[in-house]
C-alpha cells in the first residue's frame, strides 16, 4: 500500500481543529509524493538532512523551522551562502519537509510535553496537564539530584540550575521550549505551590532572577533550564514511535542532533 505525503500530514494534524494561524506547513516538496521513509527531528539541520538522505528518508517532520526564524522568513538570507547551500542540499535530494509545531503542542495532552515526561519515566506522577505545563508530585529529591536525574534520562551533558542544590523538591512543573519566561512561569510557583520548575528556556533576567530573589529571602524555589532542543526533542522521538505503529511498512527514524552549544 502506497502512502503519500499528504496522508501522513493529515494523520499528524487530525487530533486538533485546524488553527486560524499556524506555522505548520509543507516547507518544501510535493503532497502527492509516495513516502519511502519518514524521519522526525527537533530541527532539520544540515547534518540531519544529509543523514535522512543516507537512510532513504524522503519525508522529514521537523518541529522547528529550518531557516533560522520562527516563521522561516528567507528574504533576508537570499544572498547568504549558508542558506543557499542548505537549500541546494534539500532541493537536490527531492526531499519533502513538513513542519509540525503548533498542532503537536495542541494535542491533548501536549504531544511534546508528553514525550518529555515519557523519557523521564514520570507519566504516572502527573496530577494535571494544563495548556503550557504538566504538574507533578514526585518522590522527594534534592535539586542537585533532580539535575543529575534529568541529565542521565535525557542523555544531555549539562543543565542550568538556579537555587540551593540541597533543597528538597517534590512539587514540580514541567514545561517545554520557550515557556520559561516570567509571564508564564513565575505565577506557577504560587498558584501550584511549586518547589521546582523544569523547562526549556526563557529570558535570563526574568524567571531565573525571580527564583534567585526567592532563595535570597529564604523561600523554597528552584529552576532547571534544560535548553530548548533538549526539552522538546523527546517529543519528536515519541512521535517517531507512534508513526511506526501507524505505518508499519514504512521505515521511521528519529533523527537526533548534538546540543548546539558547547561548554568550554
Amino acid at each position: 500500500m502506497m502512502i503519500k505525503v499528504e496522508e501522513v500530514i493529515n494523520e499528524l494534524i487530525k487530533p486538533i481543529p485546524e488553527p486560524e494561524k499556524t506555522v505548520d506547513t509543507l516547507i518544501v516538496g510535493e503532497k502527492d509524493k509516495v513516502v519511502k521513509g519518514i524521519g522526525t527531528t527537533f530541527m532539520a539541520t544540515y547534518d540531519v538532512i544529509q543523514r535522512a538522505i543516507d537512510l532513504g528518508v524522503n519525508l522529514i517532520i521537523t518541529h522547528e523551522g529550518i531557516y533560522y526564524s520562527h516563521h522561516d522568513q528567507t528574504d533576508k538570507w537570499i544572498q547568504d551562502p549558508i542558506y543557499l547551500e542548505k537549500r541546494r542540499l534539500i532541493e537536490s535530494s527531492d526531499m519533502a519537509i513538513f513542519r509540525l509545531h503548533d498542532a503537536i503542542h495542541l494535542y491533548k495532552p501536549d504531544g511534546i510535553t508528553k514525550g518529555l515526561l515519557h523519557s523521564l519515566d514520570w507519566g504516572c506522577y502527573v496530577e494535571k496537564n494544563d495548556l503550557t505545563e504538566s504538574i507533578l508530585t514526585l518522590p522527594a529529591m534534592t535539586l542537585g539530584e533532580f539535575a543529575e536525574y534529568v541529565k542521565k534520562k535525557l542523555n544531555i551533558p549539562y543543565v542550568r540550575v538556579v537555587g540551593d542544590v540541597s533543597q528538597i523538591c517534590k512539587r514540580v512543573a514541567v514545561s517545554v521550549g520557550y515557556r520559561g519566561g516570567g509571564e508564564n512561569a513565575i505565577p506557577l510557583f504560587v498558584r501550584e505551590q511549586l518547589d521546582l520548575l523544569i523547562t526549556g528556556e526563557g529570558p535570563e533576567w526574568e524567571t531565573p532572577e525571580y527564583v534567585r530573589d526567592a532563595v535570597q529571602q529564604g523561600r523554597k524555589r528552584a529552576l532547571i533550564f534544560l535548553g530548548h532542543a533538549e526539552s522538546e526533542k523527546a517529543g519528536m522521538r515519541y512521535l517517531a514511535k507512534k508513526l511506526k505503529s501507524v505505518y508499519p511498512t514504512i521505515p521511521v527514524h528519529f533523527l537526533d542532533e548534538k546540543p548546539v552549544f558547547q561548554i568550554i
